[in-house]
């Protein structure tokens, strides 16, 4: 497995990490027996990056992998948890708490649930407004001098919240939506994590499936029906960006979904890619991505295929757009 390390302080991980969150139920049922054993197969095949969030769930997904983790070497991983993010019952969201009394309360919990003693990268959902960013990383470095984390990330913040948080305590990566349809963090965000040598585990690499070539419209229980990028009035355009995207992954050997991870990685050394599978299956096609090779011809051949701005719809529905440190 090739590693990468998070900008200038953060850790050295596989240059590819599992996102958990689809194991819980956010693009509808999951196998609990199939998740566990995808998880272990990611570890298995050098993978050390586990991504979660204490409220994918509502600790299911925590619990869940505390399952998939026991009797592993505690070294031999890193967990990466965001927090913060309220839901109420119906899975209503309902904002972010990241006072510094509630960064402790949140990060108990999460370390009972995962049955560890240290969180490995410790981050804020999203932005409190009403909450100073300097307020919530403060508190989270008190919990590195007490040893319950290693390092503070941060979530879906603009450039100025990463300066802001910057200079309170080194930030190791800021994990964002970054894939061949969504790069507004090319304007201002991703200079400025080059500039202060911090690290991106980019999420959405497939766009939330739509960029793994497999997702087709039509079915009635997909939660993504909901997003604007799925609607039925742009699925049809963004789906022809896809195979687009295929024709060029065909003429280099490789699957849709290799080649938009390959991209991703491609666009900096400090990008670790998180892999949202859930299934063995999709793991295995995931994982050969790493050994996609992109020359500056290739690259152009994908921006060709899918230029910046192509993507039609927003990422998120408008009620969590104003959320969001950068936009689509």
């Amino acid at each position: 497995m090739q590693t990468r390390t998070l900008g200038n302080t953060g850790p050295t991980v596989s240059a590819v990490g599992l996102g958990a969150m689809s194991m819980s139920g956010t693009y509808g049922p999951a196998d609990r027996e199939e998740s566990i054993a995808t998880v272990r197969a990611a570890l298995d095949a050098g993978v050390t990056l586990v991504d979660t969030g204490d409220f994918y769930g509502m600790g299911h997904n925590e619990l869940l992998l505390s399952e998939a983790l026991r009797g592993r070497d505690r070294d031999s991983y890193l967990l990466s948890v965001k927090f913060g993010q309220q839901v109420g019952p119906g899975m209503r969201f309902a904002g972010q708490d990241s006072r510094p009394a509630s960064v402790r309360n949140f990060l108990s919990y999460s370390l009972t649930r995962l049955g560890v003693d240290h969180v490995d990268i410790y981050r804020p959902a999203r932005l409190d407004r009403s909450v100073p960013i300097e307020d919530t990383i403060g508190a989270i470095k008190e919990m590195i001098d007490a040893g319950y984390v290693r390092y503070v990330g941060l979530s879906e913040v603009d450039a100025e919240t990463v300066r802001r948080a910057h200079a309170v305590h080194p930030i190791a990566d800021l994990q964002i939506e970054y894939s061949l349809l969504s790069r507004a963090v090319e304007a201002d965000v991703l200079p400025t994590l080059r500039e202060l040598g911090i690290g991106l585990t980019a999420y959405g690499v497939l766009g939330r499936g739509l960029l793994s070539g497999n997702w087709v419209p039509g079915r009635a229980d997909d939660p993504r029906n909901h997003s604007p990028r799925f609607s039925a009035e742009n699925a049809s355009h963004n789906l022809a960006l896809v195979e687009a995207l295929r024709r060029v992954a065909d003429a280099k050997g490789c699957t849709v979904a290799q080649l938009a991870i390959a991209w991703v990685a491609a666009q900096d050394p400090s990008i670790v890619p998180l892999v949202g599978a859930r299934t063995r299956q999709r793991l295995a096609e995931a994982l050969p991505a790493l050994d996609v090779e992109l020359s500056a011809d290739g690259l152009e051949e994908i921006e060709a295929a899918v230029p910046k701005g192509a993507a039609r719809g927003d990422r998120y529905p408008a009620a969590f757009m104003s959320s969001l440190g950068v936009g689509n």
